[in-house]
C-alpha cells in the first residue's frame, strides 16, 4: 500500500514460516491476494518480503525470478524491502542469539546480502527506493570478554559493507535505482541505540569503509563517504528503540546532524510493565510474565528506576528472578505484539512510541518505507492468538487510522 505520495506501507513476510523459495512462495499465494482484496483490491500492494539464504540461492536460478515478477505484476503487487536479518531458519525452531549468525565479519552474511540486492534490483520498481534490513553487526555478548575480537569485527564488518555500497553504486549507476542497507539497532546488537550507531558510523564505517570502498571505485575519500552515507542507512524498529528508552525525535535529529538516514521504519510494539511496589504483587508479576519468555526468541529486557538508571537482561527469563530485587517501577522487554493492542491486562504495549514515531512522519518524511513487523503470532499465549489474516489487516488499519492519507 502507499500512504500519500512518498510513503509506502506494507507487513514483513518474516511472520510466515518456511525458508526455502518453493514455501515462500507458496505463502505469498496463500496471504497475499487475501489481504490486498481486503485493504487494497484496486490499487497497488505493497510486499516487504524476507528470503532466508537458501529462498534466496533458489529464487536465482532457473526462471523463478522471472516467474515472481510476473507474478507480482498480473496481481498489481510490487517489492520494495527486503528482511535480511535472519539468515537461516526463524520458525519452529530455537533461533535466540543464532539469529545474529553469520555475523557481518563472515562472507556467508556478504554473499548473502548481495545475492538479496541482485533480487532487489531486479524487482525494485522505477521511481521509488528500495531497502535491505540486516543485522546490526554482531551480537555484542559475543565479544564482552575480548575487545580485539570486537575490533575486528567492526573493522571486517565495515568492509564487508563497503562491498555491499560498491554494488549498489553499480545498480544505481546502470538501471537508476537506489538501494540502501538499512541497519537494524536492537537491544545487545554490536550497535544497539542511537550513539553507538554514530559512533560506529563516525569511527568505523566512514573512515574504514570510506577507504576501501574509495578504493574499489577509484575515487576520493569524500565521494566514497558520501556513497556510504546515501547507501548505508538505519532500519528503525520502534519495538526496538522503546525498549532502550530512546524517543524518537531526539533520535532522528541525532541521526540527521550526523549525517545518517532512516531507510526503514519498522512499526512494532514491546511489552511494557508498570512494576508494582509491594513485593507481593511483584512476586504475582512474575509468575504472570512467566508465559512471555519463551524458548525461540530473544527476549532482551531492560528495566529503569525512578532515576534512570537502567538494568539490562539478555532474555527475559534472566530478568525475572531480579524484578522482585530490583527498584524498577519499569520494565520493557523485547516480544513484538499487536501494534492494535495497549493494554494487555497486567501489561501495557509501547504503542505511544508508534504513535509519536506515526505523528513526526506527518510533519516530516523521514523516510519512504513503512513495514509492519509482527512475527511472534505463533509464540504468543494462547489467550492472545487471533486469526492470521484478520490480524494483519487489524495491523495495517490500525497504522491508516492515524490520518496519514492512504492511496494505493
Amino acid at each position: 500500500m502507499k500512504i500519500d505520495r512518498n510513503l509506502h506501507l506494507t507487513y514483513c513476510t518474516n511472520i510466515h514460516p518456511g525458508e526455502g523459495w518453493n514455501q515462500v512462495f507458496a505463502n505469498l499465494q496463500q496471504y497475499i491476494p487475501a489481504l490486498k482484496q481486503r485493504l487494497a483490491p484496486e490499487k497497488p500492494f505493497g510486499i516487504g518480503l524476507r528470503l532466508a539464504d537458501v529462498a534466496a540461492r533458489e529464487l536465482l536460478v532457473e526462471n523463478n525470478l522471472i516467474e515472481l515478477r510476473s507474478w507480482l505484476r498480473d496481481r498489481n503487487l510490487y517489492v520494495f524491502t527486503l528482511n535480511g536479518f535472519p539468515y537461516g531458519g526463524f520458525h519452529h525452531q530455537v533461533v535466540k542469539d543464532r539469529v545474529y549468525a553469520p555475523d557481518w565479519s563472515m562472507l556467508e552474511r556478504l554473499n548473502y546480502t548481495l545475492r538479496l540486492t541482485r533480487i532487489l534490483a531486479e524487482l525494485l520498481p522505477d521511481g521509488i527506493d528500495g531497502g535491505i534490513s540486516t543485522l546490526p553487526l554482531s551480537y555484542k555478548p559475543w565479544f564482552e570478554e575480548n575487545s580485539t575480537t570486537r575490533a575486528f569485527v567492526y573493522r571486517i564488518a565495515s568492509i564487508h559493507i563497503a562491498q555491499v555500497v560498491a554494488e549498489m553504486v553499480r545498480v544505481r549507476a546502470e538501471t537508476g535505482k537506489l538501494l540502501h542497507l538499512d541497519l537494524e539497532p536492537e537491544p545487545d546488537g554490536l550497535v544497539e541505540n542511537s550513539a553507538e550507531v554514530i559512533n560506529y558510523f563516525q569511527t568505523q564505517l566512514l573512515p574504514v569503509g570510506g577507504r576501501y570502498l574509495a578504493k574499489q571505485l577509484g575515487t576520493s575519500l569524500a565521494a566514497a563517504e558520501t556513497h556510504l552515507l546515501e547507501h548505508v542507512r538505519i532500519c528503525y524498529d520502534t519495538c526496538h528503540f522503546a525498549v532502550e528508552y530512546e524517543e524518537p525525535a531526539t533520535v532522528f535529529q541525532r541521526f540527521r546532524a550526523a549525517g545518517i538516514q532512516i531507510g526503514k521504519i519498522q512499526l512494532s510494539s514491546a511489552l511494557q510493565l508498570i512494576v508494582p511496589e509491594p513485593a507481593a504483587q511483584r512476586r504475582q508479576v512474575v509468575e504472570k510474565l512467566r508465559p512471555f519468555a519463551e524458548s525461540t526468541y530473544l527476549h532482551q529486557a531492560i528495566a529503569r528506576d525512578r532515576n534512570g538508571k537502567l538494568y539490562r537482561y539478555s532474555d527475559l527469563v534472566t530478568a525475572l528472578p531480579d524484578l522482585e530485587q530490583i527498584p524498577a517501577c519499569e520494565l520493557r522487554i523485547h516480544f513484538h505484539v499487536p501494534i492494535f493492542i495497549r493494554d494487555y491486562q497486567f501489561l501495557q504495549s509501547t504503542q505511544d512510541h508508534i504513535k509519536t514515531v506515526l505523528e513526526l512522519l506527518q510533519r516530516d518524511r523521514i523516510c519512504s518505507c513503512l513495514e509492519i513487523e509482527t512475527y511472534t503470532w505463533d509464540v504468543l499465549p494462547e489467550d492472545m492468538k487471533l486469526d492470521l489474516v484478520s490480524s494483519i489487516q487489524r495491523e495495517y488499519e490500525s497504522v491508516v487510522s492515524y490520518q496519514l492519507t492512504v492511496i494505493s
